[in-house]
């Protein structure tokens, strides 16, 4: 079971690491990426489309990653 579990814990963990590379970037320019940002502040926008899509996909992936974190751990202190 630990071993079933450890596993899908580093399949999960690849896959956050996809879910994240793979949502657009909020940065149109240089200036923006090297100040933060800061002047869009107050200019957020809800995200729609394929970047929606990716932050719920990463949000499930998140919670998922934690409950097989716990997992992992309530086993292995068993």
């Amino acid at each position: 079971m630990y071993n079933i579990l450890l596993t899908l814990l580093l399949i999960v963990s690849v896959l956050i690491i996809i879910a994240v590379l793979m949502q657009p970037a909020k940065t149109d320019n240089a200036s923006s990426a090297l100040s933060g940002g800061a002047t869009e502040l107050f200019s957020k926008q809800k995200p729609r489309g394929f970047e929606a899509f990716m932050q719920k996909v990463t949000a499930v992936l998140g919670v998922v990653f934690f409950a097989l974190s716990l997992a992992l751990v309530y086993i292995s202190a068993h």
